[in-house]
């Protein structure tokens, strides 16, 4: 976190960061969700308790970083677990001072005078909104009689974003590990798959799966489709059973120590590959096997969503769900009605981790430490395709998670396979 901390300093010499933590969110009455801390003040600070504010400086000759957090307190320690004491939390964390919250009206204001720039993202926390529109209020006046003083608001995704993009040990070994539960996690859930299976139970054995690993629980909220609930993207009901003809999409991944993975299979009730089910599953299967081959450093997720799209239109238009050239079809995005969504998103603290894709100089070449999912799929919801009616209510999407090395790609989830018969022998072997 202190290496972490230096570099983003470093990109704001004459600037202040403020990273407020996630607030605590509420099902109803006194009943907390569970918390999830903030994945910027995470990444720079280590920091996972809320009620707390770091401020990072790059001014006065080199990093300083002060944090703010909730003091000790015994009557609220007693329903919701110990509290670090500010000694506690600056050895934890490193910091060079930690204040009470209670003192950021005190504390805070000269920090921020001392900028040029304040990056901050306004609307995230009420009491760091006053203190920075103030901040930079007062820093007009300031630099009329000075020259110097806060002017400029910008965000700190500006400098994070960049960062995260690229992952250190530390975060591949979690990242890696939160993929070999979600893979283990994924055997157990197809050794479930019947015909008349629930949804909902496929969604237990995944999640219950990451829990038993000592993963921190589901990144996200599980997807489980069984036939047309499959071409709804982000489907969460989870309420429906699988009839016999139906394919299951299950899309899932374990969270460990904050850091998510993404996995997708997409798999026959019945346990036989099938007519139009088969012909889908292949199509987007080639896809992802093309995409994945062309993973490497230097190479770039724009152009790798051109690979996927033209072999998914060119499909398309072998099952007669298109009509015309394949130009014409690219052209025209006519494969967007069937594949609506991008190949490929980063990954890392969040499921779809920030960074730039493109810049102004062009798409963003692929770097050792970069991870990323690369989840091809075909869609066809009722109405959707008149000439193929059999195609219809099929929803395939398959997605592994991938990390760029020095030598080219490692597919961190390439131990659940994707080969249509490898998965049905797996089904077997839970049957």
């Amino acid at each position: 976190f202190g290496d972490r901390r230096a570099f983003a300093a470093a990109r704001l010499p004459d600037g202040v960061m403020i990273l407020p933590a996630s607030p605590l969110r509420f099902k109803n009455g006194d009943s907390e969700y569970r918390y999830r801390p903030d994945s910027e003040l995470y990444y720079l600070t280590g920091w996972d308790a809320p009620e707390a504010v770091a401020v990072l400086s790059g001014t006065g000759g080199g990093p300083h970083f002060s944090l703010f957090i909730r003091a000790p307190d015994p009557a609220k320690e007693l329903w919701t677990g110990p509290r670090l004491s500010l000694e506690e939390a600056r050895e934890r964390t490193g910091a060079d001072e930690v204040w009470p919250l209670s003192t950021l009206d005190e504390k805070a204001p000269p920090l921020l005078a001392k900028s040029d720039r304040i990056f901050y993202r306004l609307g995230s926390h009420v009491e760091c909104d006053r203190l920075v529109r103030s901040a930079l209020a007062d820093g007009r006046s300031q630099r009329f009689r000075s020259g110097t003083g806060p002017h400029v608001l910008a965000d700190p995704g500006a400098i994070l974003d960049r960062m995260r993009t690229r992952k250190d040990e530390s975060e591949i070994a979690r990242i890696r590990r939160a993929a070999l539960i979600t893979v283990e996690s994924f055997r157990a859930a197809l050794g479930a798959v019947a015909p008349g299976v629930g949804e909902w139970e496929l969604e237990a054995r995944l999640d219950s799966g990451f829990r038993e690993a000592g993963a921190d629980g589901p990144a996200f909220a599980t997807i489980v489709g069984a036939g047309l609930h499959g071409c709804t993207l982000h489907y969460v009901d989870n309420g429906g059973r699988a009839a016999e003809e139906d394919l299951i999409l299950m899309d899932a991944g374990a969270e460990l120590e904050y850091y998510a993975a993404d996995v997708t299979r997409t798999v026959p009730a019945s346990g036989r590959w099938e007519g139009a089910r088969a012909e889908v599953y292949s199509a987007v299967l080639e896809a992802q096997r093309a995409v994945l081959s062309g993973a490497r450093p230097g190479a770039d997720l724009e152009g790798l969503h051109e690979v996927a799209a033209r072999m998914l239109a060119e499909s398309l238009l072998g099952l007669g769900a298109l009509s015309g050239t394949l130009d014409e079809v690219l052209e025209a995005g006519a494969y967007r009605a069937y594949f609506p969504h991008r190949t490929s998103h980063w990954l890392g603290l969040d499921t779809h981790d920030p960074g730039y894709y493109r810049t102004t100089e062009g798409a963003v070449a692929l770097e050792q430490g970069m991870v990323f999912t690369v989840e091809p799929g075909l869609y066809f919801p009722p109405g959707s395709c008149p000439g193929r009616a059999d195609l219809e209510g099929i929803g395939v999407r398959i997605e592994d998670d991938v990390l760029i090395t020095d030598e080219g790609a490692d597919v961190l989830t390439a131990s659940l396979p994707t080969d249509p018969a490898e998965l049905t022998a797996l089904m077997a072997e839970g049957s």
